[in-house]
Parts: C-alpha cells; sequence; structure tokens
C-alpha cells in the first residue's frame, strides 16, 4: 500500500509517499480502503516525535486517527464493502488501515468523503469538551480558537443547548462564526475588555483552543476554574486546576453526532483537501494556525 509517512521525527519535510506492507487485520478489527484522513494538530505533533500512549515506537510512522473508507474485511453488522468513518491512534495516512471494530460507524450516503475523513477528531473533542463544560440555557460560553474544527462545532452545540457563545478568531473568521450564531470578537491586546463588552453579564464557562494568552484571558473571566477546558496548554492544566478533556472517543458518541450532521444540526466545513502525497503541506497549513475549518488528506 501506499503511505504518508516518516522513517525519522522533524519538520513537514520528513513526511513522504512510501510503499508499505499492507496491514493484516486481527481478532475483532477491520480493514478499511481509506478514501479520506483528516489532518490535525496531533499528528503534526506525531511527525514531530511525540509518541501517543501505548504506541510500540517503531519506524517508519504513519501519522492520521481519523479517517474515512471502505471496508475490505468486515465485522458482525458491518459487512465488506460498508462505507465507514472512524477514529484511531495512527496509520490513516494510508490506503488501508486495520482498526477495532467498534472504532468505526456507518457512514451516510449523503456525507462526502472529505468531510467524513475529517469528523470524527472534531466533532467527538468538541461533544466531551462541552459534556464537562455543561453550558445550560442562558449561560455564556467563551470559544478561543473558535473557526477551528473543535471550535466549529462546540460553537454550534453550545449554541444548541442555548447558551449565549463569545467566539475568539481572527477578523476574516468573523461572517463565518456569527453565521454559527457566534458572536464573534478579535485575538490580540484588549481582548478581555472585548469580551466584557461582548458579555457583559459575565462569562461562565470556556473552552481553550488557543492556549497562552487566551487561557489566561479565560482564567480572568471566569470565576470558577472547573469550567475552564483547554484543549492545547496541557502543560499547565494541572497547576491552574483547569480541564482537559478525558480520553472518551466511541463508536456510540461519533454515531450520536453522525447522525446529528445528517438531521442537519451541524455543519462541518472543509477548508482544504491534499493528496496523500502533499502530507507536508497539509501539516505545513495546520501548523500555521488560525485556519477555517478542516484540513483533509485525500486518499
Amino acid at each position: 500500500m501506499r503511505a504518508a509517512a516518516f522513517d525519522t521525527p522533524g519538520g513537514p519535510d520528513v513526511l513522504r509517499l512510501m510503499e508499505l506492507p499492507d496491514p493484516v487485520p486481527a481478532d475483532g478489527e477491520v480493514l478499511v480502503r481509506v478514501r479520506a484522513a483528516g489532518v490535525q494538530p496531533y499528528d503534526c505533533a506525531v511527525r514531530a516525535g511525540w509518541l501517543p500512549a501505548g504506541v510500540p515506537p517503531t519506524l517508519p510512522r504513519i501519522p492520521g486517527n481519523e479517517f474515512a473508507g471502505v471496508l475490505e474485511v468486515g465485522a458482525p453488522g458491518l459487512p465488506a464493502g460498508t462505507e465507514v468513518l472512524g477514529f484511531g491512534q495512527l496509520g490513516a495516512y494510508a490506503e488501508l488501515l486495520a482498526v477495532p471494530a467498534d472504532q468505526v460507524v456507518a457512514k451516510p450516503a449523503g456525507m462526502p468523503w472529505e468531510v467524513a475523513g475529517g469528523f470524527s477528531a472534531g466533532a467527538q473533542t468538541a461533544h466531551i469538551a462541552l459534556a464537562g463544560l455543561a453550558p445550560a440555557p442562558g449561560e455564556t460560553l467563551l470559544v478561543h480558537g473558535a473557526a477551528g474544527a473543535v471550535g466549529t462545532v462546540a460553537v454550534q452545540l453550545a449554541r444548541a443547548a442555548g447558551a449565549t457563545v463569545i467566539a475568539t478568531a481572527r477578523p476574516e473568521n468573523h461572517a463565518y462564526l456569527r453565521d454559527l450564531g457566534a458572536i464573534p470578537v478579535a485575538y490580540g491586546d484588549g481582548l478581555a475588555d472585548r469580551v466584557r463588552a461582548a458579555a457583559p453579564d459575565g462569562v461562565d464557562a470556556a473552552l481553550d483552543g488557543a492556549g497562552g494568552a487566551a487561557l489566561d484571558v479565560s482564567l480572568e473571566l471566569v470565576p470558577d476554574r472547573s469550567r475552564i477546558l483547554t484543549l492545547v496548554d496541557h502543560g499547565r492544566a494541572e497547576e491552574l486546576g483547569v480541564r482537559v478533556t478525558p480520553p472518551l472517543r466511541s463508536a456510540a458518541r461519533l454515531a450520536a453526532l453522525v447522525a446529528l450532521h445528517e438531521r442537519g444540526g451541524l455543519r462541518i466545513h472543509v477548508r482544504r483537501g491534499y493528496p496523500l502525497a502533499a502530507a507536508a503541506d497539509a501539516h505545513r497549513e495546520v501548523e500555521a494556525g488560525h485556519g477555517r475549518g478542516k484540513v483533509v488528506l485525500r486518499v
């Protein structure tokens, strides 16, 4: 099979197209012929040398932990030929991927491949985060990095729960966020004052997708630190007493979010699709930050 992989960790240029052995599914696994794979900061960290817990340190290493494709080897209730989307730890930047059967769900026929390939990580992360923050009707949620993949879903889920959403982003993403139902404010000096002006009754909870100064603003504005969750500043979370997302991804959660998308209750924006051979370019775009929606590889 072809895969975008690396022999030595480093910058985006270490990713190259390789011919690697086809994976053989173990008991309880399915074999997916991948059609699309999402690209996210997690993958960039893997490429740079970070290794998720429990993953053997073998090389070459294939990034990618969300995907969509067609089952070549199925499982009970998911026969060969079923179109699916799912999640894992590594390996999705490849033509073939073996994953546990309980990490895939059926893809609706009307869901485009690029949307499906980049769906699981952002949708599940946002859903898990908001389950912890529990924004209630009439409350105000502050979302930093709101135009990204996780932020896009978090804004929609919080609005559906009846919360007001203050969304920080670059000015060029403000119209997009208004269309999702949020009140956008610009990054930069004076951010706390701009948020106060947009939320005169205060901020009840915050989802931090930017880190650094954005997290500092959350600490300043949210009285209860247990209602602040950071997606990126994990090194500071424990000392500050703020939340991180627990590892609670599941097929049941994913299926519920797919059903919500199918009913029109969740919009996903794919800003760019790259061919597998251009995985390095996709990583450069993701690492540049501040982009709208999702970057996806077409396999």
